[in-house]
């Protein structure tokens, strides 16, 4: 079958790769649409530090299931599923107190073991949920990002009232505008240094956006609040630079989302972090929150047609790669076909 392999940093293309063995417990999905990630632009660069070469990669995907393994109940042979990528031990300590998203033992698909970017991948069932109908299989492959705003904002334990800064205004930061509206957080500023992502997160709904390139992000923030501080901000620019900057422009009491995956160091004042009792939150993948997102789309209240800038076929993927790195103003969320019934 045919698949996008990174066999090495910088070396991928579209190959004949392996038909994948269904096992008990799994079932085969013909995958329709595969979403392109930062993530994925990471490994093609060698900067995933988990992921082993060759790999077929992709983590967020939809598609139809085309085969039920030994033991597999609740779903069958024609099923639109969308798949959840994490998949976890279910003994270890992070397992046995509900975070298998930070499982000890963790597997992603796409990057411990071969992902969405192929026209077949095999993944436990209870990885692949049922789609309502109704829900286009295209939309359904962006449940998985939108899984990743809903698990940071949760995390954060957001209340009636309080405001949200977002910074980077990527895909994940405009999932977390759209994600915030749905969940009742009315207030939200997103700061970029890309005016066209900036006009894009208006149009989602932001109530605020500033340029970073020619405001000053922290005076404008203190302004907005009189001075309070912001009692939300996600950092989905995911830069280490930002967060002595996110750390004083918090408000007492503020909450803090961290997206990054760098290994660079920041530098923090831990008196600024004390004197307002600020949480720092950590937020990989998603916690179960699949089914959550699913209903939030099939009832309307996400709308994921306004993520996707483009859908290519799966032979156009390696210059759709090319086009997000050169020309990121004018990609969203890029789709690749494989034709599950697509």
């Amino acid at each position: 079958m045919k698949a996008f392999q990174v066999r090495a940093p910088h070396e991928f293309s579209i190959a004949e790769v392996a038909v994948p063995t269904l096992a008990p417990g799994e079932v085969r999905v013909g995958v329709a649409y595969a979403g392109i990630c930062g993530s994925d632009m990471h490994i093609i660069h060698g900067q995933n530090a988990f992921v082993r070469f060759p790999r077929v990669t992709g983590h967020e995907f939809a598609g139809v299931v085309r085969e039920v393994g030994a033991g597999v109940s609740g779903l069958a042979v024609g099923d639109p599923v969308c798949v959840d990528p994490v998949i976890a031990c279910g003994s270890c300590y992070p397992c046995r107190i509900g975070r298998p998203n930070v499982c000890s033992r963790l597997q992603v698909l796409g990057v411990h073991r071969d992902g969405g970017f192929s026209e077949e991948v095999c993944v436990p069932a209870a990885n692949a949920h049922r789609l309502p109908p109704g829900l286009p299989l295209a939309q359904a492959a962006l449940v998985e990002p939108y899984s990743i705003a809903l698990n940071v904002l949760e995390r954060m334990q957001f209340l009636p009232g309080d405001g949200l800064l977002i910074y980077g205004a990527g895909v994940i930061g405009l999932t977390l505008v759209q994600m915030a509206r749905a969940l009742g957080i009315a207030d939200i500023t997103v700061t970029d240094v890309l005016d066209d992502r900036l006009a894009t997160a208006r149009t989602l709904g932001a109530t605020r956006t500033l340029n970073g390139r020619e405001t000053n992000v922290e005076a404008a923030m203190r302004e907005a609040t009189g001075g309070e501080g912001v009692p939300l901000i996600v950092d989905a620019a995911c830069h280490p630079a930002l967060l002595p900057e996110i750390v004083r422009l918090a408000s007492p009491a503020g909450r803090i989302g961290l997206l990054g995956f760098s290994a660079t160091p920041s530098e923090l004042v831990q008196l600024e972090i004390i004197k307002k009792e600020l949480t720092l939150v950590g937020s990989r993948l998603n916690n179960g929150r699949f089914p959550r997102v699913i209903e939030l789309l099939a009832t309307g209240r996400l709308d994921a047609a306004a993520l996707i800038s483009h859908q290519v076929a799966s032979q156009e993927m390696p210059g759709a790669i090319e086009l997000i790195e050169r020309h990121p103003e004018q990609t969203r969320k890029v789709l690749v076909q494989w034709g599950g019934n697509a």
